[in-house]
C-alpha cells in the first residue's frame, strides 16, 4: 500500500502525525517505509532521531535518485540507527521500519517523464518490500504532488493500492484551506484526473485527518471561564458546519488527534514509555495514533462516499 500525505499549510502536524502512525504500523507488525518528499524541508530525520539525517542527507538522498543523480536511494534503518535510546532495539512483534530522506539543502523542483519513472519504478520495488509505504509531500500545490500524481497513473503502479491523507488543523482557515487542496479548481482530484487517474477512484481513497483538535466537552477545559467555554463550543459547532458544508466533515474524515503540549515542544515519536512511564504525553494522543494505524488498513473505512 502507498500512502500519500499532504496539506494546504504547513504546521498542521502533516509530518509528526503520519511518522507516528507509521511507527504505530510497525509496532504491529506491519513493515513500514517513510519517504521525506517534503523537498524544501525534508526533517522526518529529526522525528525519528537520526542525527546525520536531521535535515536530510549530504548525498544520495531523494532527491539525487529522483534526478538520475544516483541509482537507488539511502535507506535508514530506524531501529538500529536512530539516536533515541528507546528506538534502538526492535520491540518483539514489531516490523521493519526504514526512512528514506531527502537530501540536505535539497528544494522544489519540477518534474519530467524521467522523474515520474524513477519514482514509479520506486514505488513499485518498496511495495514489494513493505505492507505500507509512506511518502510525506510538500505542503501546498506542490511539485512533489505532481510527481507522484504522474506516478502513480503509470501501469506499473496503477494496481498498487494508495490511500491519500491531507491533515488540516481544526480551523476555520485550515478547514478551507484543505477543502480547496482537494476539491478546489487545480487541486489534488482535478490534477489526478489530468494525470489519467479515475476522479471518483482517487476521491474515495482520500480522507481527512484533523489535529491539534480541543473537544470542548472534555473535563480539562476546568481552568477556562464559563464564557470561555461556551465561546469555544460555539466555535466548533461552526467548524462541524463548515466542514461538512465543504466535504471535508464526518463522512470524509479517518479520524482526529487531541492538541498535545509535548508535540507542540517537540516534533517527535510518542512511546509507551511517554505516556505511562515518564507521563510526559497524553494517552488520548498514543490512542489517536493507534487508531489511525488501524484506521489506515481497515476496508470498511475507505470507499467513495
Amino acid at each position: 500500500m502507498l500512502v500519500f500525505v499532504a496539506s494546504d499549510k504547513g504546521g498542521t502536524g502533516r509530518s509528526v502525525t503520519s511518522c507516528n502512525i507509521a511507527y504505530r504500523s510497525s509496532l504491529k507488525g506491519r513493515a513500514a517505509c517513510y519517504l521525506d518528499f517534503d523537498f524544501g524541508s525534508p526533517t522526518a530525520g529529526s522525528i525519528f532521531n537520526i542525527k546525520h539525517a536531521m535535515s536530510g542527507v549530504t548525498k544520495d538522498g531523494l532527491h539525487s535518485y529522483l534526478r538520475g543523480e544516483c541509482g537507488a536511494p539511502e535507506r535508514i534503518d530506524i531501529w538500529g540507527e536512530s539516536d533515541r535510546p528507546s528506538l534502538r532495539i526492535r520491540p518483539p512483534g514489531a516490523a521493519n521500519l526504514t526512512l528514506i530522506p531527502g537530501n540536505e539543502g535539497g528544494s522544489e523542483f519540477a518534474s519530467d517523464p524521467n522523474i515520474s519513472r524513477r519514482c514509479a519504478e520506486l514505488f513499485q520495488k518498496l511495495n514489494g518490500q513493505y505492507e505500507i509505504t509512506f511518502v510525506d509531500l510538500s505542503a501546498g500545490r506542490s511539485y512533489a504532488t505532481d510527481i507522484v500524481l504522474a506516478a502513480t497513473a503509470m501501469p506499473i503502479v496503477k494496481k498498487i493500492p494508495t490511500r491519500w491523507l491531507v491533515f488540516h488543523r481544526w480551523t476555520r482557515q485550515h478547514v478551507r484551506a484543505a477543502a480547496t487542496l482537494v476539491n478546489g479548481k487545480g487541486g489534488i482530484l482535478d490534477r489526478g484526473e489530468d494525470c489519467g487517474h479515475d476522479r471518483k477512484d482517487l476521491e474515495g481513497a482520500l480522507r481527512f485527518i484533523r489535529t491539534a483538535v480541543i473537544d470542548p466537552r472534555t473535563k480539562d477545559l476546568i481552568g477556562l471561564r464559563p464564557s470561555q467555554v461556551s465561546f469555544l463550543q460555539e466555535c466548533d459547532g461552526d467548524l462541524i458546519e463548515l466542514s461538512s458544508r465543504l466535504r471535508v466533515g464526518r463522512t470524509r474524515l479517518l479520524g482526529s488527534v487531541p492538541l498535545e503540549p509535548l508535540l507542540q515542544w517537540r516534533e517527535q515519536l510518542i512511546s509507551d514509555n511517554d505516556v505511562y512511564d515518564s507521563k510526559i504525553a497524553n494517552r488520548e494522543t498514543l490512542t489517536a495514533f493507534q487508531d489511525l494505524a488501524g484506521a489506515l488498513v481497515d476496508e470498511s473505512a475507505w470507499g467513495v462516499v
